[in-house]
């Protein structure tokens, strides 16, 4: 009995570790308390620099906000579901162009530095962001 409860045990602890190796990336931007203060800095940011400012004219604050940290936590692994429209018909006929879309991740840099988060941990965001700026961008 005692090498079944040990076994027991033993695969809890397995499960514990493995789900806690899963969303490490998740922790270190604070979880959902972080992402979301993390988001509204970059916000600010955004609304603040003239490269950016112009594309949030009239835009629902409060939804792109929760949508934002709901894709962010999404993609470091997070308990959440991205309940949004999809990048490309989020982002139609905005104009958006390179220097936009690198801006914009300029802002959150600033406000991922804001919060502490560790700069492998930006780069592994950067990193999955960088491939959405085809769905992004506008194409003529």
């Amino acid at each position: 009995m005692m090498k079944m409860q040990h076994a027991a045990f033993a695969v809890l602890l397995l499960a514990s570790v493995s789900a806690n190796a899963d969303d490490a990336l998740y922790r270190q931007f604070g979880e959902k308390e972080g992402l979301t203060k993390i988001v509204d800095d970059m916000y600010d940011n955004v609304l603040a620099d003239p490269r950016t400012a112009p594309y949030f004219d009239d835009a629902p604050v409060k939804r792109i906000k929760q949508k934002i940290v709901e894709q962010f936590c999404v993609l470091l692994d997070g308990p959440c579901v991205y309940t949004g429209r999809n990048m490309k018909r989020t982002h139609e006929g905005q104009n958006i162009d390179r220097a936009a879309f690198n801006a914009v991740i300029e802002d959150l840099q600033a406000a991922m530095d804001k919060n502490g988060v560790p700069f492998h941990a930006q780069n592994r965001l950067l990193a999955k962001l960088a491939p959405m700026y085809r769905d992004v961008q506008d194409r003529e």
